[in-house]
């Protein structure tokens, strides 16, 4: 039997899990923000996208985190990326 893993129905939980604050929802889920920052799941969820958000029309992508196993260990390397760039 096939078992179907839905990465982008455990992403806003995990996120607030981990960022440890309860994020905006954007784009259907897809897409979350918290303070300034925004994260994407892009390319068939196989992507994490790190953007600042600097107004609500300006965009800079920061960084990409390539999702290998749980939504929940590339949010943690995206929360040490942002960290560690601060």
């Amino acid at each position: 039997m096939r078992r179907i893993v839905d990465t982008a129905a455990e992403f806003v939980p995990a996120a607030e899990r981990v960022f440890g604050e309860q994020p905006r929802v954007l784009d259907g889920s897809r897409a979350v923000l918290i303070g300034d920052l925004k994260l994407s799941l892009e390319a068939g969820e196989r992507e994490l996208w790190l953007i600042r958000m600097h107004s609500l029309a300006l965009e800079e992508r920061v960084a990409m985190v390539e999702i290998q196993g749980s939504i929940e260990d590339a949010l943690r390397q995206a929360k040490e990326m942002v960290a560690n760039a601060a």
